[in-house]
């Protein structure tokens, strides 16, 4: 297995913090492999017989997992799909609350964990989350997580790495196979497992043909602006239920949503999301495929660097009536950090780029070029719009 940027975080969480891991992420991403490698009990949703154990009860667990035995440490137990069971949040609640002193706890999902805690929320200063990306250029070349500045010194990532992040994804098992027809077969199988089976663990979707339909077009649309009243006509549902399909297929992180950034932009729109998948691999045009590339790459920063305490920080894009538009921008501490306007080779810089940082006066400002060569220069150095490579830029985040 590859070492991963989240054992090292884990690893400090178990050591120093109190209160539970929720680990949430995409399907196959890797929370069982690497969680199940830092504990010494694993328990799973999924397993007719661990399920019977939980249903028993938080007495019933804690006798398994042995707590009143002497041992050289405390049990790290691995609770998976935790949140498929109806009642999970009371269950997790009075194992913490009771043996909070005797037992350290991570609990695991594929649909995301915070979405589960709607409405009184119970588990209140008993859990930090850690939501885990695919493999990403820079945790190819860092597994330890970032110092106090955020950003990191930029670091060449190996040609042949970065062949198999743009070719086969950041997942880990095609990542590390590197064979076309496995990538395929693993894409597809995926898929059909998230319209299908995921689906009808997390809600009720009664025509799941339609859903399957509207997944393959939300495959064409990664990059775009969405329309609702659009995608109703073309998958012949409702609006309402576009919006709850929508908001389903995010939370099994199939893709994700960027609003855009309003303040301080002159006619700007602001009701308008733009979709992007997460992930790229089987995206055919290379437009959008390098948008994705760029998109997930920044999604795991902005939420990374969030989970880690480094500040609250978010990822939307620009764009006015004029159809001027950044695909992205950074979101400090609600202060516009960075902009990037992604490119796939064009280095004659962008003057929407500039005119947008003069008004949202962002710190920075970078036109990214997908097959720009690697420069050992540091990006944020700069204040003043500027054209750099990807393989920089993104060496530089998380």
């Amino acid at each position: 297995m590859k070492d991963r940027l989240y054992q090292s975080v884990l690893k400090r969480h178990l050591a120093v913090e109190r209160q539970m891991a929720l680990v949430a992420g995409p399907r196959q991403v890797g929370k069982t492999t690497l969680c199940r490698g830092l504990s010494t009990h694993y328990l799973n949703w999924d397993n007719i017989d661990h399920r019977r154990l939980l249903l028993k009860g938080p007495v019933a667990v804690a006798d398994y997992l042995g707590i009143d035995q002497l041992s050289q440490q405390r049990p790290v137990a691995v609770f998976d799909e935790l949140h498929k069971h109806a009642r999970w949040k009371t269950f997790i609640k009075g194992l913490f609350d009771t043996y909070e002193e005797r037992i350290q706890i991570m609990v695991t999902g594929s649909a995301r964990l915070d979405v589960f805690r709607r409405g009184g929320d119970s588990l209140m200063g008993r859990y930090f989350l850690y939501r885990m990306h695919p493999l990403s250029v820079a945790e190819c070349v860092h597994t330890e997580p970032p110092g106090d500045s955020v950003v990191r010194p930029p670091q060449a990532l190996a040609e042949s790495e970065w062949n198999a992040l743009w070719e086969h994804g950041g997942f880990p098992e095609p990542f590390l196979r590197r064979e076309k027809r496995f990538s395929r077969r693993w894409r597809a199988l995926r898929q059909e497992l998230l319209m299908k089976e995921d689906t009808r663990d997390v809600a009720r979707v009664e025509d799941l043909g339609a859903l399957e339909v509207f997944g393959a077009i939300l495959a064409e649309h990664s990059g775009q602006q969405l329309v609702y009243a659009n995608l109703a006509r073309e998958v012949g549902v409702s609006v309402d239920t576009i919006r709850r399909w929508l908001d389903l297929l995010e939370r099994l992180y199939y893709g994700f949503r960027l609003r855009p950034w309003f303040r301080n932009v002159s006619r700007s729109l602001r009701k308008e999301p733009k979709w992007y998948l997460r992930d790229w691999s089987g995206l055919v045009d290379e437009g959008p495929r390098v948008e994705t590339f760029i998109a997930c790459h920044l999604l795991k920063a902005v939420e990374g660097w969030t989970d880690l305490g480094l500040g609250v920080f978010e990822l939307r894009y620009i764009r006015d009536k004029e159809k001027r538009e950044v695909d992205f921008v950074v979101i400090r501490d609600r202060k516009p950090w960075f902009l990037v306007e992604v490119k796939t080779s064009d280095e004659n810089l962008s003057s929407t780029l500039s005119r947008m940082q003069q008004q949202i006066k962002a710190e920075h400002a970078f036109q990214c070029v997908f097959d720009g060569s690697y420069v050992e220069a540091d990006c944020f150095r700069e204040r003043r719009p500027i054209v750099v490579p990807a393989r920089t830029l993104l060496s530089q985040l998380l």
